[in-house]
């Protein structure tokens, strides 16, 4: 009907003062129902994912990298699938909004550095723990969608350390 309306207008159809995110999200407009069957399929991918590079560990040789592909692999599953609920342009500036945006460069760079240290550096302490960083951010970046989780986790960590020091 808008297209009509515009035809009619004599706007010819040109929407030149649509910016980027706008003709992104107008072409990612899906119903309701298709928008959870991707986010089911990608979050079962994900941690279809994830599951199978536990499992991966404990091939001989190559079971380390086959994790790590599998993993990585998995999260970005997993954060795509929330792309399908709320759409990709309403979803990447809940992802930059000041509250998540450290936690979410923290988390893509983890991602990256991960791959970086396991094909192009090839050291195995280094992506090792590029992979604890990437659990460690993910689950960061996760909680800060679940109102007062992140304060609940530090109140409950200052609290261990404090029984710990005691």
């Amino acid at each position: 009907m808008d297209k009509l309306r515009a035809v009619l207008s004599g706007r010819d159809g040109n929407n030149d003062d649509r910016n980027v995110l706008q003709a992104a999200n107008e072409a990612s407009t899906l119903g309701w129902g298709t928008r959870v069957k991707g986010f089911l399929v990608c979050m079962v991918i994900g941690v279809v994912c994830t599951i199978l590079g536990v499992c991966c560990l404990f091939i001989p040789k190559i079971g380390v990298i086959l994790f790590i592909v599998f993993y990585t692999f998995g999260n970005l599953c997993s954060l795509v699938s929330t792309m399908f609920l709320m759409g990709p342009v309403k979803q990447l500036k809940r992802m930059c909004d000041k509250t998540r945006a450290l936690a979410t460069v923290v988390m893509l760079t983890c991602l990256v550095l991960t791959l970086c240290a396991a094909f192009w550096w090839k050291i195995f302490a280094l992506t090792l723990l590029f992979v604890i960083l990437q659990v460690i951010a993910f689950a960061w970046y996760s909680l800060s969608y679940i109102p007062f989780a992140r304060d609940a986790v530090l109140k409950f960590f200052s609290m261990l350390c404090t029984m710990c020091v005691k």
